[in-house]
């Protein structure tokens, strides 16, 4: 059978472009179609805007830290269209970027929702084309609950481009996005609450980052609720929210958003129809090869309920073009990857939590450190850092590290290459460390906790 293109992708965020460039540039006839702009949630409504963002917020603590320092910063006002406008238009940039990389790679893009109509023959906007291979790299959206007041609710795809800037903010959740734009608004001057049904924020990571963290948090005034539920959200006469608890308490704001998690973007895609299967969370079940059970169909990223990072999609791209056009033995490892929350302080994190380690490797050996930045010692900020490294016992492999501190993300990056060849506790011990720099601490703890 003679078909339109060799690989049809739909979705053109960050795995499903890299999917497409990487496949063109082996000769292959490809088509990449997506509804929305391209680049995906990345790109357009997640870590490019939401780091921009971030930056913004930060420049509130920078003045009234500069006070130790002998700086006289005068009354500094924040101006949120401004913001909003550049942002827009860094996007747009970005957008334009993504365009020609894929023209530039030989790539057909077709703007529109695309849809499987069977295993060989994707449908956007009435008109039929077929293909060999198919990709689905979709990713994934907010997850807005079921309720009767989902309409005066924002998610982070609406955040962004608020026509007011929220002076009260509400932020449903405690996972790192959640946490990520609780800091961004309250570094933008907003007053900031957090509600979180369960005990502690950010459930998947270090008991002690998790607590530190939260302990940071509140420092900055952020106000944390634990075994909160929201029962109830009431626009009012003036446009406030006033927004009721299950215990019977309530508040009320400007803003309530919704950040409680994300589900795979594949309302409509076709899925049902050809009988391609899904897990119990609602994404699409791979193997090792990204094949879903209809062996030319293949899907990536987010969609298959793997680790949601921009940069695993981008691997999982490369790895699936590679198992095409290249050496098919090479497979995606998801061992010890990096990652970093862009939280006031900043949290860096690889590999195993203290819990994790101690069930898998039963003997370990433990090592933290709790500090006052160098640069807090004039500042007058109450802010402090944490570092912690875990240790197989038997090996001396440096087997866990968390950062949580002023460039946690940055600093993350060189250990996170140390610690996937193989480094040891002897091996950190021998690095000399730059000093002064908070990352020395990580080459010059000595006794274990």
């Amino acid at each position: 059978m003679i078909f339109d293109f060799d690989v049809f992708v739909i979705g053109a965020g960050s795995g499903g472009v890299r999917a497409a460039r990487m496949a063109a540039s082996e000769g292959a006839r490809v088509a990449i179609a997506d509804d929305r702009a391209l680049g995906g949630t990345c790109v357009n409504v997640g870590c490019v805007p939401k780091k921009l963002y971030t930056y913004a917020s930060h420049f509130s603590h920078d003045f009234e830290n500069a006070k130790g320092f002998g700086w006289s910063v005068a009354s500094a006002k924040f101006h949120w269209p401004t913001l909003v406008a550049n942002k827009k238009t860094e996007i747009s940039r970005l957008n334009n970027i993504y365009a020609n990389l894929l023209d530039n790679s030989g790539a057909q893009i077709i703007r529109g929702y695309a849809s499987l109509k069977d295993r060989h023959t994707v449908t956007v906007g009435g008109t039929n084309y077929t293909a060999e291979r198919i990709v689905i790299a979709t990713g994934g959206a907010p997850n807005i609950p079921d309720v009767d007041y989902a309409d005066v609710l924002i998610s982070s795809d609406e955040i962004f481009d608020l026509l007011e800037f929220p002076k009260r903010l509400l932020v449903v959740g405690a996972g790192y996005i959640a946490l990520e734009f609780a800091c961004i608004f309250q570094g933008l001057g907003s007053q900031v609450q957090v509600s979180y049904r369960g005990d502690l924020i950010m459930r998947s990571f270090d008991d002690d980052v998790r607590r530190f963290v939260d302990q940071e948090m509140r420092k900055q005034g952020i106000e944390m609720n634990y075994q909160s539920q929201v029962s109830n959200v009431d626009r009012q006469a003036d446009h406030s929210l006033l927004v009721t608890f299950a215990d019977g308490t309530s508040t009320e704001v400007d803003q309530v958003l919704m950040a409680i998690g994300r589900k795979p973007r594949l309302t409509g895609i076709g899925l049902e129809a050809l009988g391609i299967e899904t897990t119990r969370q609602g994404t699409i079940a791979v193997n090792d090869k990204f094949q879903t059970n209809i062996d030319n169909i293949y899907a990536l990223g987010d969609v298959t309920g793997g680790i949601e990072l921009t940069p695993v999609a981008l691997a999982e791209a490369m790895t699936l073009v590679n198992h095409w056009y290249g050496d098919s033995t090479k497979y995606m490892d998801y061992n010890l990857i990096p990652t970093a929350v862009f939280t006031q302080p900043n949290v860096g994190t690889i590999g195993l939590t203290e819990h994790q380690a101690l069930k898998e490797h039963g003997e370990i050996t433990v090592y933290r450190s709790d500090f006052k930045p160098m640069k807090h010692t004039l500042s007058g900020s109450n802010e402090r850092s944490f570092m912690k490294l875990i240790v197989d016992t038997t090996s001396d492999r440096v087997i866990g590290l968390h950062i949580v501190g002023e460039g946690a993300g940055e600093m993350l990056q060189g250990f996170a290459v140390a610690m996937k060849v193989g480094a040891t506790k002897a091996d950190f011990d021998a690095t000399i460390g730059i000093h002064p720099t908070s990352a020395e601490e990580l080459v010059t703890m000595r006794t274990a906790s």
